[in-house]
């Protein structure tokens, strides 16, 4: 099994939750949940595939490739995405393709795929449905947060439109959210709360597909304080230091420096209530810092607000922020409030699931949430203090009140939340349900890649060591006894040899015309002149390939430009693509290709024209082409290009003949091609259409390669 995370920073020993961010709640569920899964015989080897960050502002253990995570089964991988320095989320989105191909390089050289991929956030769930799809794997997704909701409360700000854009990429988030929804074999919420309100405000008919697995919690780590107890001396100064009255019950605030957590607002309320104030410190802990001038600007922003809230109601002496803690710190912190007699505060505005919560409530500390989501829901099982609008800081300041001045009600409170927690939120009972969900969702997956294996030839190209991809119109098909040598051919090699497909045709045409001539369906289809990549029988496209051909494409310019030229037609629509702009040409008109070539130049456009059999131009983005494709297909899967056939019979071939594939040219094919005779990797069979391909084969020895 591998659990992707990609973005904030990720390491076994010490993580620095709260450092920013992109480091908080995710890092540690992920980290908990890939140490009790290693330790289930369920999951012979679970692996964490996050980011490679080398970069001096950060710890070196973030750059090595691979560490075990102490006291399970479980590593993390790291592999390279984007730039070496360290970047916030939603700058990753460009380098996501790469990270698939990054993904799929490490794949290949453990010569093993997992079963199952769990990927955890938007930019994780895209890199997820990529290698869910391109190697049959089944996919599981756990949001965390959801694009929606995050644009929903920016608007309440009054965070106009483009500014939310510019900042947050929202837009692409969630639209991969919606794919998410219709593609994954399961997602995992926490409540059942984020299913209908959450993920209800998306658009996917596939909502049938989500289960609720409350967040699990270890109970070596989190338990009330015992007799005795005695905080660290290190982490009661760096609290105590800042407080007048330090044996005072505590009020303790763990959360994230932004904007959301609503913390000016928690400290709005404990200043304006006086009997609140003379009788309770106020603690928060709202991440590390040195130097709020090397901080983000939003974290920047949210401390430099609490501090001068500190300063305008004179709180010196009754409000602790803490500058520093480390991960084993927090445990001691909620048994350090518990000890005094105190209260945990989450004042968050919205709240997707609150895991400080069922921390705070296992270490014997009473509560005070906010009444949304996963707070809300928390309450109903554990019964262990009061929830609240946290919009009205008066409310706030009332229910603090109530929990630290009662007695009795303290105590009943403080028993049922940590009895509750051992009930609810074990990682016993988490680990139990998700591994039977897990599998439910593989069993479910392997009898559907059974039934798609059964309709290849070849292997999965993960284990493939040689591909021959070739033209579908006279040269795969136009002689129904040189195909049917040709099919022998490629059962009799499909254990190393990856099938691909190379047309003209879009995918579903070049599908269909297969199936009619009984010919099984390809590992992969490129497709529309090289401008499209598909895979097996479902036709998943791949996006990095769109990706990385969408550069410098004008094709509204260049379909006004060239739609102009005399001798053009354009093509029906069903020839037209995102990606390529066909038409028809009359010899007798048309002024020919280096001029068309000449005008694009003279206009800055820049695109790759493919012109064949002396009556057809496809007009595609520069980096276009089969030959391109089949050289991307090279770097993606790992298969050397000098292991690579191809062979076709027009000019819409002539890219993927040449270079250091090994190129077939069978022998019905277009004089427009001719010039190739001579090069040294390209061989003019003398049989036609799949004869030629077969002879071509033998020239080369590619059975002995």
């Amino acid at each position: 099994m591998c659990l992707v995370s990609i973005h904030g920073l990720i390491r076994a020993n010490e993580p620095e939750l709260g450092r920013d961010p992109d480091t908080g709640g995710q890092v540690a569920y992920v980290l908990d949940l890939a140490r009790t899964a290693s330790v289930d015989p369920t999951f012979s080897r679970v692996e964490v595939l996050t980011r490679k960050v080398i970069d001096k502002g950060v710890s070196p253990d973030y750059c090595l490739s691979q560490e075990k995570i102490p006291n399970s089964n479980a590593e993390i991988v790291r592999l390279r995405c984007g730039p070496n320095r360290y970047i916030r989320k939603e700058l990753l989105w460009p380098y996501l393709d790469e990270y698939v191909d990054r993904c799929l390089a490490y794949f290949r050289s453990n010569d093993s795929i997992p079963d199952v991929i769990h990927t955890h956030y938007a930019d994780a769930g895209y890199v997820g449905m990529q290698l869910s799809s391109m190697l049959g794997i089944a996919h599981v997704h756990t949001g965390h947060s959801l694009g929606r909701v995050k644009r929903s409360y920016l608007r309440s700000q009054g965070t106009s439109e483009r500014q939310i854009e510019r900042q947050f990429r929202l837009q692409r988030r969630i639209e991969v959210e919606e794919e998410l929804l219709d593609s994954v074999s399961l997602t995992i919420a926490s409540t059942k709360q984020e299913i209908e309100e959450q993920y209800g405000s998306y658009a996917s008919r596939r909502k049938n597909r989500i289960a609720v697995i409350p967040p699990g919690l270890d109970l070596d780590r989190f338990y009330p304080p015992k007799r005795g107890f005695r905080v660290n001396e290190t982490l009661r100064e760096e609290v105590e230091h800042f407080l007048r009255h330090p044996g005072k019950p505590m009020i303790l605030a763990i959360a994230r420096a932004d904007p959301r957590k609503n913390l000016s607002g928690l400290i709005e309320a404990y200043a304006n209530h006086l009997d609140l104030k003379d009788s309770a410190n106020l603690v928060i802990v709202a991440g590390n810092r040195d130097d709020l001038n090397k901080l983000e600007d939003s974290q920047a922003m949210v401390l430099r607000e609490l501090i001068e809230l500190m300063d305008r109601y004179d709180l010196y002496g009754r409000l602790s922020l803490p500058k520093h803690h480390l991960s084993e710190d927090v445990p001691e912190l909620f048994r350090l409030a518990a000890k005094r007699r105190g209260v945990f505060v989450n004042p968050a505005i919205t709240e997707g699931f609150g895991l400080t919560l069922i921390e705070a409530a296992a270490s014997g500390l009473p509560t005070v949430a906010t009444d949304d989501g996963g707070p809300r829901e928390i309450a109903q099982y554990l019964h262990n203090g009061v929830l609240v609008d946290a919009s009205d800081t008066k409310e706030i300041a009332k229910a603090l009140y109530q929990v630290i001045s009662s007695t009795t009600q303290w105590s009943n409170w403080a028993r049922s939340g940590s009895s509750g927690v051992k009930r609810h939120y074990s990682w016993e009972a988490h680990e139990r349900k998700y591994s039977n969900l897990l599998h439910k969702v593989v069993h479910s997956n392997r009898k559907v890649m059974r039934n798609r294996i059964a309709l290849l030839s070849g292997p999965n190209l993960i284990g493939a060591s040689k591909l021959i991809a070739l033209d579908i119109d006279d040269t795969l098909i136009g002689n129904e006894n040189a195909l049917a040598n040709f099919l022998q051919w490629l059962d009799d090699h499909k254990s190393a040899v990856a099938f691909a497909v190379a047309t003209g045709r879009r995918a579903n045409s070049a599908k269909k015309v297969l199936i009619e001539h009984s010919i099984p369906l390809p590992d992969v289809f490129i497709s529309s002149v090289g401008s499209e990549i598909h895979y097996g029988s479902r036709l998943q496209k791949d996006l990095g390939w769109r990706t990385h051909i969408s550069h410098q494409w004008r094709r509204d310019d260049l379909k006004a430009l060239i739609g102009a030229i005399e001798g053009l037609t354009p093509q029906s629509r069903y020839n037209q693509g995102e990606h390529k702009i066909s038409y028809n040409v009359d010899l007798r008109r048309f002024p020919g290709i280096q001029e068309v070539a000449a005008i694009l130049r003279s206009n800055n456009l820049r695109a790759h024209l493919v012109y064949s059999h002396q009556k057809f131009l496809d007009v595609l983005p520069a980096r276009a082409s089969k030959g391109n494709a089949i050289r991307y297909l090279s770097y993606k899967w790992g298969i050397p290009l000098n292991r690579m056939l191809t062979a076709g019979n027009s000019g819409n071939d002539e890219e993927m003949l040449g270079g250091v594939t090994l190129g077939v040219v069978v022998g019905n094919h277009s004089v427009e091609i001719n010039h190739l005779k001579g090069r040294p990797k390209v061989y003019f069979a003398k049989q036609t259409f799949a004869n030629g391909i077969l002879e071509g084969i033998e020239h080369f020895g590619f059975d002995n390669l």
